[in-house]
């Protein structure tokens, strides 16, 4: 007993998010996700690890 009351519940709710259509503002989110030094083609961790290139060349000499 009770299983329809609580589908009907739920697919009144269900309507209601299928039509529910929120306005979002895509720049203030960009500039909330964004930082302000974020540049994608500078690798941050460069300097502190050594390039994988460079231990084969060491193997190499040896």
């Amino acid at each position: 007993m009770g299983r329809g009351r609580q589908k009907a519940k739920h697919t009144k709710l269900a309507r209601e998010l299928k039509s529910f259509s929120p306005s979002v503002d895509y720049r203030a989110l960009e500039r909330e996700l964004a930082h302000p030094d974020d540049d994608p083609y500078v690798d941050r961790w460069a300097d502190d690890y050594k390039d994988e290139d460079e231990d084969e060349d060491e193997l190499e000499k040896a």
